[in-house]
């Protein structure tokens, strides 16, 4: 018996769609089930973040069940910073800290003053959405935007593209497409919040599906733990 896909996997412009292909990483915005168990809602706090798919504690996908985290999963991690999610501070606690590191000198703080998740999340969600729950978005040239960062251009606004060692590589939920060049005086729309990009621009490097060759990396496993929070 054939299953229709649920609809929980994340594209940049951080809209939620249903795809039977699998992703690299969880995601979690909080409970968005309806009563029946079904998506009800974009999100529910600010603390978006991204997970492992093997997780530990023995905390287990839960799927359907309202009152618990609306399970969401990203083809890699440069997605789910597109969509505006950080690192989990438990389950992927090096990066967590990785990526703060990389914030407080992205923002001019210095490297012993304390950052608290809290801290990042109010910024990031006050630079992902805006009121009517749109992702707010800029534009620059992409000779400016460092690695990782997903945009659009004008002659394909639809058409979400991931900067990858100077060329565009068109992103689907199966994997990337093959690249074209990327000029660096051509104006794009940065869908990767402006907050994260100078993270990125700062030295952060995220998990993505792409091999030094240009070519896509192998999906993993399907998942079978996750950490909740």
């Amino acid at each position: 018996m054939l299953h229709r896909p649920r609809r929980n996997r994340v594209t940049p412009f951080g809209t939620i769609e249903a795809s039977p292909h699998r992703g690299r990483c969880l995601g979690n915005r909080g409970d968005l089930h309806r009563a029946d168990g079904t998506l009800g809602r974009s999100w529910r706090v600010a603390r978006w973040i991204t997970c492992t798919l093997q997780g530990r504690n023995g905390y287990r996908v839960t799927f359907d069940r309202p009152g618990c985290y609306y399970p969401l999963f990203f083809a890699d991690e440069a997605v789910a910073l597109a969509a505006g999610h950080r690192p989990c501070a438990q389950c992927r606690r090096d990066d967590f800290l990785r990526f703060r590191a990389c914030w407080r000198q992205a923002h001019g703080l210095p490297p012993d003053q304390f950052v608290s998740a809290d801290e990042i999340d109010q910024a990031l969600h006050a630079a992902r959405i805006d009121r009517n729950s749109r992702q707010i978005t800029h534009t620059a040239p992409l000779g400016d935007l460092p690695d990782s960062t997903f945009v659009t251009l004008a002659d394909a606004p639809e058409a979400p593209f991931l900067l990858w060692d100077g060329s565009l590589h068109p992103w689907s939920h199966g994997g990337y497409g093959a690249p074209r060049t990327a000029r660096p005086d051509a104006m794009a729309r940065v869908l990767t919040p402006l907050p994260i990009v100078t993270t990125l621009r700062a030295g952060y490097r995220p998990l993505v599906g792409i091999l030094p060759e240009g070519g896509a990396a192998p999906l993993p496993e399907p998942v079978a733990q996750a950490i909740p929070s």
